[in-house]
């Protein structure tokens, strides 16, 4: 079956690099030594930083002003659903069954009592919370390492086998080209979820203090290395701050 151009899934991650925002700021952030290209990544994060400014902030603004809010919810639920296909399958290829059949277990709730994903009755109905996988976290498993930190132009800021699992999540292992046909109703549907992941987060990055490259990406870094060993950390020096506050929630898709 013949699936979209990969530009179809590129914009999905024009707004990554805020998605690690949805927390209050640490009294010191800490200090990575996985951002080697730190002078070439600043540089590119400030022509994203004047793409979302010019183009992709008004239209989140205007989404929020013009959709209300339960649609909107609705529209983040779709979505989030559409990601258990990735989710099921990369718990398969991580060896965790288990975790693996509760997704499925989701996906067919949400699609079938919960219309299409438009509602979410899973977690009320049986307590069964979304999980958060992806390929990258998927090499990391199979002992591939997270690489570098780097800024690509559109997509933000990523590590290396983040970025090298786009092409899996957001094409192979998602429905959409299986099940639509459509060109301009695929590449409605992905300008609709950078939107809504955009508006998603016009609050949170209200919470940014001190210099704005540097908290992304440490918030970026913090969460990857949470997610990748399933929320066991060795030391976590956000929450070594009494002030500082994280729920898991703030970042769900």
């Amino acid at each position: 079956m013949q699936h979209p151009k990969y530009a179809s899934w590129l914009g999905l991650l024009v707004v990554v690099n805020l998605m690690g925002c949805s927390t209050s700021a640490p009294k010191e952030q800490p200090k990575y030594n996985d951002d080697p290209y730190e002078s070439l990544n600043r540089k590119v994060f400030s022509f994203n930083e004047k793409v979302d400014a010019w183009a992709l902030k008004p239209l989140a603004k205007g989404y929020r002003f013009i959709t209300p809010k339960f649609v909107r919810q609705g529209v983040q639920n779709f979505f989030s659903n559409l990601g258990e296909t990735s989710n099921v399958a990369n718990n398969l290829l991580q060896f965790k069954p288990l975790d693996a059949g509760k997704d499925l277990t989701r996906f067919t709730l949400n699609s079938t009592v919960g219309v299409l994903g438009l509602f979410e009755v899973a977690t009320p109905l049986l307590s069964l919370q979304r999980s958060q996988e992806d390929f990258g976290q998927t090499l990391n498993t199979w002992g591939l390492p997270e690489g570098p930190y780097l800024v690509w132009p559109f997509l933000g800021g990523q590590t290396l086998s983040h970025t090298v699992s786009l092409p899996v999540d957001y094409y192979y292992l998602n429905p959409v080209p299986y099940v639509v046909k459509s060109k301009e109703v695929r590449w409605s549907l992905s300008a609709l979820q950078v939107v809504q992941l955009r508006e998603g987060v016009l609050d949170a990055e209200q919470l940014i203090k001190g210099d704005r490259y540097s908290f992304i990406r440490d918030a970026y870094l913090q969460r990857r290395d949470f997610l990748v060993k399933d929320g066991r950390l060795e030391s976590d020096p956000f929450l070594e701050d009494d002030d500082f506050y994280f729920d898991e929630a703030d970042f769900a898709d």
